[in-house]
């Protein structure tokens, strides 16, 4: 997890800061996350509303760029906005209500007499990867009324969705699809995987806003839909046929009018479809890659249509899942807790990007959003994993099969794991520290336990030890690695490397340890029975010497060299988690102890030189906490309760950052990343309920 200078402009914006009190006028009770996820699929394809309302704010991709998506109403002849700021001058409905479940966001808004309720709802199913892969997230839109009234809506999209920045040219059309018309947009020079970096939105493929035939809908492709339907209630007459321009050069906005008639207090509903395609996702060794949901040459027009004919189904199943989970992680976590993990949700898979090799085999490709853009990383897959460990073993699978294909090269020369597979979407080689040409800032210790570790955790998940043995010798050159460097790490990164260099780090020490029993597992799964004793061996004595090293009156130390300091011993949970028991429980509990009387505001310090933390290093550290005797207060909860509070009173309004400060919230730099998916290390530690979801069976 690296750190490196961005933009001062995005600095701003990251570190924008509100009241630590609730906005005015926020219903008390009311869900109000540091971001609401509304359109989330892949690192380009990101859209959400980075404020309490959705008319005070444009709607922005997750880097903060505007990509205004709005909406208005017309109610008995007056109109009202309720997503986005445009056009000045017409009124925001009241917004009455935000929820946000794992798969779907849900407003509800009142205006004129009418209710209006708008969801934008993506069928995020870990364990279907056709309809996970396609990038489709279906807006709803639900309206009743006191008495009886006129209702039409509108909703605008700018074409700036389309490319990275609005000095880009753009082009515009119609199609049509089964069942559906198209409004299309999308860059002129369709220069497909054209750069790698961090800051950036994709100028390649279209935009397309599908609508149902059969809705009597009227659409346009015209830069001034908003100013006419807010004056006269109706679209302009033609289309714009000037083009290419740029999107700041009055390019056409795609603008669809759903007229829905009487409204009284029998639902009137319409949706329409959302989506982004490209004609490659992700380059991968020097080949280009499609997205998975096109792997058999299914057409744009095709996947459109069998999106729109699920959609019933879809959205049954969504609901389903939505109250399954988080009535789990309500019971497993409490409240703050299932709040935490249900924004974590699509933010996770959202960081991703999901391409098919050249035999149709998913590859998962996580981004590092707002710290270095690199692809691939491995102590990102690391955090992310009880994410997917806990909804569906396979994906952990898709994203180690790349970074395992290219170790096992001959250009990949060192002793240990590697660090990443290059810049996204360019997976071409490592590109951190000394990349394939020397040691210098190499992350050894931590990506070689990282790997052993997964791999181990993801075998046993699915009781099939195949990929272990497919990359044995990789696993034991590491193995050796930490058996030999391991237990006293030399002056090293490890996955917080923002916290710079570090010797006889305790933490990293327990990963080496864990890693080694880890491999040990291995090799008990794959028929080594000799092997797998060496290294439980190793590993235990390794386990006893640690505890003497690490030891500090009344906790462990952060390096075994500095008396006085402290840290989060994170990397700890597996070994109850993987039940290698090494370490006896009096250290969980020691360290747990400790870190109750060292609470902040917002959170847990990482350690004890600065006040910032990790979101995902903080649960996991929680989750080490003993289930409490009836009566007793329980230390989870004690640990998550200024999390909670963080979530909803956090000054910067952003995707879920996972480094913040823990006494005044302010994010340190990180946002929108894949890693927030460790949260769900709380419930995956819980076995019969990780058991319940690893094998439940979509409809």
């Amino acid at each position: 997890m690296k750190t490196i200078s961005i933009s001062a402009s995005a600095r701003r914006l990251c570190l924008l800061a509100a009241p630590l009190m609730l906005a005015a006028g926020l219903a008390q009770g009311q869900q109000r996350p540091p971001a609401v996820p509304l359109i989330v699929h892949n690192p380009y394809f990101s859209v959400w509303s980075m404020a309490d309302k959705l008319t005070d704010q444009d709607t922005k991709h997750w880097t903060g760029t505007r990509q205004p998506i709005v909406g208005l109403a017309r109610i008995d002849g007056t109109a009202y906005r309720f997503m986005g700021t445009q056009p000045r001058g017409v009124p925001a409905m009241d917004q009455l209500s935000l929820d946000v479940t794992p798969t779907h966001t849900v407003y509800k808004f009142g205006a004129g007499g009418v209710t209006l309720t708008v969801t934008f709802f993506t069928p995020v199913f870990p364990k279907d990867l056709d309809v996970l892969s396609r990038s489709v997230t279906y807006l709803t839109f639900s309206a009743t009324g006191q008495g009886e009234h006129e209702v039409s809506l509108l909703l605008d999209v700018d074409p700036v969705i389309a490319v990275n920045t609005p000095d880009e040219l753009v082009t515009w059309g119609r199609s049509h699809a089964q069942g559906l018309n198209v409004l299309n947009v999308g860059s002129r020079d369709q220069s497909v995987l054209n750069r790698p970096g961090d800051d950036l939105r994709i100028d390649w493929g279209y935009f397309h806003l599908a609508i149902p035939d059969q809705d009597a809908a009227q659409l346009v492709t015209a830069h001034d839909a908003l100013r006419s339907f807010a004056t006269t209630g109706a679209l302009p007459a033609a289309d714009d046929m000037d083009m290419p321009l740029m999107p700041r050069e009055r390019a056409a906005h795609l603008a669809v009018l759903l007229p829905l008639g009487k409204v009284a207090t029998a639902p009137v509903n319409r949706h329409v479809l959302l989506s982004y395609t490209e004609e490659y996702a992700i380059e991968y060794l020097g080949r280009k890659l499609r997205p998975y949901w096109q792997r058999n040459n299914e057409s744009v027009q095709q996947m459109l249509s069998t999106a729109e004919t699920e959609y019933p189904s879809l959205e049954q199943r969504g609901q389903k899942f939505d109250r399954e989970l988080t009535a789990d992680l309500e019971k497993t976590g409490g409240k703050p807790y299932a709040q935490l993990a249900i924004l974590a949700f699509r933010q996770t898979f959202a960081a991703h990007g999901l391409a098919a090799d050249f035999d149709g085999t998913p590859m998962l490709f996580p981004k590092e959003n707002f710290s270095n853009g690199c692809i691939s990383t491995v102590d990102v897959l690391y955090p992310s994993a009880p994410f997917f460990l806990f909804f569906n073993p396979a994906l952990i699978q898709a994203q180690l099969k790349p970074v395992m294909e290219y170790a096992a090269l001959p250009r990949w020369k060192w002793p240990f794991a590697p660090h990443d597979l290059g810049t996204y979407p360019l997976a071409n080689g490592q590109v951190y520290g000394g990349g394939e040409v020397s040691e210098d800032n190499q992350m050894p210790v931590e990506e070689s336990g990282n790997l052993l570790i997964m791999v181990a955790a993801m075998s046993q998940e699915e009781g099939n030890w195949d990929f272990a043995r497919q990359y044995w010798p990789q696993f034991t050159k590491w193995a050796e690695y930490l058996r030999d460097k391991g237990l006293d790490p030399a002056n090293q990164l490890s996955t917080d490397d923002f916290a710079g260099h570090l010797a006889h780090n305790a933490n990293l020490s327990i990963k080496a340890i864990e890693g080694l029993a880890a491999y040990a597992q291995m090799a008990r799964g794959i028929g080594k029975p000799d092997v797998a004793a060496d290294y439980s061996r190793a590993a235990a004595d390794m386990a006893a010497k640690w505890q003497t090293m690490a030891i500090d009156g009344d906790h462990y130390k952060l390096a075994f060299d500095k008396p006085g300091t402290w840290s989060q011993k994170y990397n700890l949970v597996w070994d109850q988690i993987l039940d290698f028991n090494l370490f006896p429980a009096k250290v969980r509990q020691t360290e747990v102890a400790f870190y109750l009387k060292h609470l902040n505001q917002f959170g847990l310090p990482l350690d004890n030189r600065r006040d910032y933390t990790k979101l995902d290093w903080e649960i996991w550290t929680a989750t080490l906490a003993d289930t409490p005797q009836p009566g007793n207060a329980d230390p989870f909860a004690t640990l998550m309760a200024p999390i909670g509070r963080w979530i909803n009173e956090g000054p910067t309004r952003v995707p879920l950052t996972d480094w913040y400060d823990t006494k005044d919230g302010k994010e340190q730099g990180f946002q929108a990343r894949s890693v927030v998916g460790g949260v769900y290390i709380k419930v995956l530690a819980d076995k019969s309920l990780a058991t319940k979801w690893r094998n439940r069976i979509e409809p």
